[in-house]
């Protein structure tokens, strides 16, 4: 995984409550076995008319929101089930950040595996940034933990392990290869007591 560390991009809001991850991306589009290629499904019943034309009134359908890579948005985030295809969706789309009110705890940590930056910010900041045009650029600063926007600055908390993962682009795999040495010894240990290769011992 790519380490996270800082973003630059714009804004587009969709600052609905309790969004969850069938909105995000609807359960017939789940077929796939691929973890790319989702984004073009993403909020598919809301972005698209009948016969699958864009719906002009849905906001990443404004023409000055095309290439924005910052979602700001309502409560609740990502509640529903844990599909991992919503994460899926939304960065294959390109966002690299989703700014909230808050998080369902699944989705939430699903993001963070993904490499997509999960903010929790008041109500009246988000409107705020909801409020930019869509040629402004906003820059995270994930190692400072601000967001500057338009000459403010919105600092934002996050677990100090979730930061320290993104930010050294550790997904669960690299970390825990990081310890491979000591998985190694253990391994070693368990041969030489005869547990590890032994069928019998196991169906004991």
């Amino acid at each position: 995984m790519r380490p996270f560390k800082q973003h630059r991009g714009t804004v587009v809001a969709l600052m609905n409550d309790n969004i969850d991850t069938d909105q995000i991306i609807p359960k017939q589009f789940l077929k796939r076995i691929e973890r790319t290629g989702f984004g073009r499904f993403l909020f598919d019943e809301w972005r698209y008319l009948p016969g699958h034309q864009p719906n002009p009134a849905f906001p990443l359908n404004a023409k000055d929101r095309q290439g924005a890579s910052i979602l700001i948005s309502g409560d609740n985030f990502g509640c529903g089930s844990s599909r991992e295809h919503a994460p899926w969706a939304l960065t294959d789309y390109g966002f690299d950040c989703i700014i909230a009110g808050s998080f369902a705890d699944i989705f939430f940590s699903n993001c963070t595996k993904n490499r997509l930056l999960p903010i929790v910010l008041p109500l009246e900041q988000r409107q705020q940034l909801a409020a930019l045009a869509g040629d402004v650029v906003v820059t995270i600063n994930l190692v400072n933990q601000v967001i500057e926007a338009d000459g403010d600055v919105y600092p934002f908390e996050i677990n100090q392990k979730v930061k320290e993962k993104l930010v050294e682009g550790l997904d669960d795999i690299t970390l825990t290869l990081t310890h491979e040495d000591v998985i190694r010894a253990y391994e070693q240990r368990v041969d030489e007591r005869g547990t590890t290769n032994d069928d019998s011992y196991a169906r004991n």
